[in-house]
């Protein structure tokens, strides 16, 4: 069966085969890059254009688009299926798919039975039966070949336009310190055309875009943003981010010798995609590890002798790490500065006054013009280059007020006629210094939380390779392992990466990345997990997926794309926070004309007496209020909270799951794979032909490459009986239905029976009731055989349905397998019938969320699925959530994934949910209360209080200890609140 889909931008032509496997997980507008062109992102009101593209060329690959409610509000919490232009062509199917608000589009069946509805369809031509595997498709011509399991990608460029390509750029920021640094880096790259679907991110520092190439480069980018921001950039890569999943792979190594002649050399060898110098004896290489392996790439370059460089930590962190350092040093540097003019204005010294004012004076220029000098550039070029107000201004303004206003009094105290105030050089030092002290904390709880999350730490890194038939073994390092490796793991030890045991038998704790707390037997055929901890056995293991693409890197990616992302209500903060600046300079100005008018008007003081008194007041006002606490309030808990249900098991691929999760108040489950194991085992099998050893090998041969839990029970059951599998050619899976195949030109059939119409079948009755699943088989319509298929419940499901039940939480069976199967299970769990539906298609589940979703404004429904099947009602719900034994395409649709295979992580995932919401909302009670008291504070509104100038520099410090205590307590308290 063989699908393409036909997509075309103004200026690019994007062509794609590939399998279902290959969806891709993120999420787009309908004026995304594969919309009609790249979306352009913003901050504040335009926030919702700024969406996540993927790690490369955004319409390189297939999307599976969630359109929420704000998109769609008249449908509610539901997410509507929505694809552009697409064409779908079915071969060796049936057709055809109930398309009641389509545009200009034809429809083929030959079978009664749809899968989907695509509300939202233009110019569609639809195969019914698998419509629903890609709900939300914008790009690209698909084809499936579940026997090959491949995929190719190609970008056409239109020849009069040029090369019209995009390439996902990840860069980490150094400098990002509020939320006005932020909105400032997101308005730098609005500013420029050829950059599209920006998001940036506070507490990550980094920026992210889609880049057209035709029209700019990453230099280029780079440069833009050092000259409007002062930001200093870097461009982020890893080997996991160059993979895709496509074997791309990226390796720094040491040459002796110019990297130039190395870069020559290594650009022409096979498999060698792209080497780029990175200093005066590192490359960069990027290349295809199924057409070489590194070893052999390294062996390759004798002349040179090229070793792998030493492995260095996560750019993001290393560059996070490098700005807390930064910052450090320059507030240690200005304290240096500032203590001795703190106690040359503070203390009892004996002597030439004269001499100390010419001490501070110089002490606080080094302070003023050093220190706080990176101030007056960013908030110069904010103005400037991004119209931004930021809060550096408000710090330029505060310390440099004082600073004049210092040495002003210090020039008149030198010709002889001091100020009644003096000068107060204290004033302006000590307001920077512990400016400086704020930004040091919020600097290194950002890299706190970061680092407290980082999954990619479970990675191991040696191994111990086995050469080819088990002769020689040797300690190398993991990232120079190859595809066709054999590695050993010995007790106590680490798993280098994922693979499948060979021989030996051990216990492996695989709690480190799964969370489920207890040790699983390896035996051979098993599989093997990176990160998971060997016990007491040895095993020998063959190697399935690099160091690079590995579990451990699937699970960062989707914690690092979940961190990026920004819940709803991280726009109330950004819109508060870009008027709070101007605000404030409003209520500093006015305390200003107050303190002026008092004096003059009511105390009867001179103009230099009351405008002295008024800058004492208007500095403090400046100072003391801070945004970084609205900044923070948000990604700081949206981080941990990541990471905590990352060691649970669970892994939100949207922040927008953490906010909405608290408020689910509809939980719908699939039932085979998701309430049961999935792990299904032949008990019946009835023969109705005469040739008992000609149907099972044709049941063998059209269910042997398909993954489906029913099909992969029936031919392991069929393998064990020592058959041999039918040459069945054009096999292909069809959700809700079965398999089908051609064998000797004969069309094999196996699926569910009321598909291939044996239902009333007395002995398939008779399977059915009691309970079994069916699994039919029909040669030309003609009944060959019929296997009854039995699940086991998992441990879990039981009490997770009773605390749902028991909270108020409405649950809800939706399955494709046969009433009675379905019957049995849920009167075992206490569904009640009214909410149970069976043998129901792929469109049918969709229908049913659909349907649960519009029951009513506040409904917010939760889907809970495995299977391709499953993939469009996981879209259509409010949140998806998918087991990860499942299928890559119901994954792809998911919001949140079950990487631990029980269900007791959709508690985890509401729990968290309303534990996050409780600190946000604290946070933004705090920011309110505290930015409230201490501008009354410093404008003097309570008499006998007030904040002196020099001390209102712990205004931001003041401000975020406590939303950093909050994040801390939170990670601190997890274990006891969420069990």
């Amino acid at each position: 069966m063989v699908y393409r889909w036909r997509y075309k931008t103004k200026n690019i032509e994007v062509t794609r085969v590939s399998l279902y496997t290959k969806m891709c997980s993120q999420k787009k507008t309908p004026g995304g890059c594969c919309g009609g062109g790249p979306s352009k992102g913003h901050h504040g009101d335009e926030e919702e254009k700024a969406k996540k593209s993927n790690k490369r060329s955004c319409c390189a690959q297939l999307r599976c688009t969630k359109v929420g409610a704000e998109e769609h509000p008249e449908h509610g919490n539901c997410k509507e299926p929505h694809s552009h232009e697409v064409e779908v062509e079915e071969h060796n199917d049936r057709g055809g798919c109930e398309q009641p608000h389509n545009h200009g589009a034809e429809a083929d069946s030959d079978d009664d039975h749809g899968c989907c509805e695509q509300p939202h369809s233009h110019e569609a031509e639809a195969g019914k039966d698998d419509c629903c595997k890609r709900p939300r498709s914008h790009a690209a011509e698909l084809g499936d070949d579940a026997a090959t399991n491949t995929s190719s990608i190609s970008i056409h460029s239109d020849p009069e336009k040029g090369n019209a390509g995009y390439e996902h750029v990840v860069l980490s920021v150094q400098g990002l310190t509020c939320s006005g640094c932020e909105s400032k880096l997101s308005r730098s790259l609005i500013a420029l055309p050829y950059i599209h679907n920006i998001q940036t991110s506070l507490v990550l520092s980094l920026a992210e875009f889609d880049l057209d190439l035709s029209a700019g480069s990453v230099a280029g980018v780079i440069r833009a943003i050092r000259r409007t921001t002062g930001f200093r950039c870097e461009r982020l890569s890893s080997g996991a981010a160059a993979s895709g999943g496509t074997g791309v792979q990226e390796v720094e190594v040491v040459v002796q010798g110019r990297p130039e002649a190395f870069v020559a050399v290594a650009e022409e060898m096979k498999g060698v995609r792209e080497a780029v110098p990175v200093d005066r004896r590192t490359v960069r290489i990027q290349y295809d590890a199924k057409v070489i392996g590194v070893r052999d790439l390294l062996s390759s370059f004798p002349d040179f002798l090229a070793t792998i460089a030493p492995p260095r930590p996560p750019p993001s962190l290393a560059a996070g790490r490098r700005h807390v350092r930064s910052t450090a040093w320059m507030t240690f540097f200005s304290a240096c500065l500032t203590i001795p003019v703190l106690v040359m204005a503070w203390a009892p010294l004996p002597g030439d006054k004269l001499a100390y004012g010419s001490a501070s004076l110089a002490l606080a220029t080094l302070v003023q013009f050093i220190v706080a000098g990176p101030f007056y550039l960013s908030a110069i070029k904010s103005l400037i280059f991004t119209h931004v107000i930021e809060m550096d201004l408000l710090i330029v303004i505060s310390t440099t007020a004082a600073y004049v206003f210092s040495v002003v009094s210090f020039a008149f105290q030198v010709r002889g006629h001091p100020l009644s105030t003096g000068s107060f050089f204290e004033t302006s030092t000590l307001l920077v210094t512990l400016i400086m002290v704020g930004r040091l904390v919020s600097a290194f709880a950002r890299q706190w939380a970061v680092e407290s999350i980082s999954i990619k730490s479970l990675q191991a890194t040696s191994a111990i390779l086995v050469s080819p038939g088990g002769r020689g073994e040797q300690e190398i390092d993991t990232r120079l392992l190859q595809y066709g490796d054999i590695f050993k793991v010995v007790p106590d030890s680490r798993v280098a990466t994922d693979g499948e045991v060979l021989s030996g038998v051990t216990e492996i704790d695989e709690s480190m990345v799964t969370g489920e707390a207890r040790l699983v037997e390896k035996r051979p055929g098993n599989t093997v997990v990176a990160g998971s901890v060997n016990g007491l056995g040895t095993v020998m293991v063959r190697l399935t997926r690099l160091p690079g693409e590995n579990t451990i890197s699937d699970i960062a990616s989707m914690v690092d794309e979940a961190k990026s992302s920004r819940p709803k209500i991280q726009e109330i903060a950004d819109r508060v926070a870009s008027y709070f600046v101007p605000a404030i300079l409003g209520i500093t100005l006015l305390t200003f004309v107050i303190w002026i008018a008092m004096g003059r008007l009511v105390w009867r003081v001179s103009v230099k007496s009351a405008t002295i008194t008024a800058i004492t007041y208007a500095i403090p006002v400046l100072v003391v209020s801070c945004p970084c606490a609205i900044g923070l309030a948000v990604p700081m808990v949206v981080v941990v909270a990541g990471g905590i249900a990352a060691e649970r098991g669970l892994i939100f691929k949207s922040a927008h799951v953490i906010e909405t999760a608290r408020k689910v108040s509809h939980v719908i489950f699939d039932k085979t794979g998701t309430l049961t194991q999935g792990k299904l085992a032949v008990v019946a099998e009835i023969y109705f032909a005469d040739s008992q050893e000609l149907s099972a090998a044709l049941a063998y041969g059209v269910t042997m490459d398909i993954k489906h839990p029913v099909s992969h029970a029936v031919s392991k059951h069929l393998k064990a009986r020592g058959f041999a599998p039918a040459p069945v050619e054009n096999v292909s899976s069809i959700p809700g239905k079965g398999v089908k195949g051609t064998w000797e030109g004969e069309t094999i059939r196996g699926g569910n029976s009321r598909w291939l119409g044996a239902h009333d079948i007395p002995k398939v009755q008779s399977l059915l009731r009691q309970g079994l699943t069916v699994f039919c088989l029909t040669r030309n319509a003609q009944l060959l055989a019929v296997f009854g298929l039995e699940d086991s419940l998992r441990p879990d499901a039981r009490s997770v349905i009773s605390t749902l039940t028991a909270r108020g939480i409405a649950v809800s069976i939706v399955s494709g397998d046969d009433k009675a199967a379905v019957g049995l299970l849920a009167a075992e769990l206490g569904v009640p019938t009214h909410r149970v539906r069976a043998e129901c298609s792929p469109k049918d589940k969709q229908q049913y969320v659909k349907a649960a979703c519009e029951a009513s404004a506040a409904e917010t429904v939760l889907f809970c699925g495995d299977g391709t099947n499953d993939a469009v009602a996981i879209a259509q719900a409010t949140i998806g959530v998918h087991v990860n034994e499942g299928t890559d395409v119901a994954r792809s649709a998911a919001d949140a994934v079950l990487i631990r295979p029980a269900l007791a992580g959709i508690l985890t995932l509401i729990d968290l949910s309303a534990a996050s919401y409780r600190r946000i909302v604290f946070n933004f009670a705090w920011s309110f209360i505290y930015n409230t008291f201490a501008i009354l504070l410093a404008t003097g509104a309570f008499v006998r209080a007030r904040i002196p100038p020099e001390y209102a520099g712990l205004g931001e410090l003041v401000s975020v200890l406590p939303v950093i205590a909050v994040a801390v307590v939170f990670r601190w308290t997890a274990r006891k609140s969420l069990g």
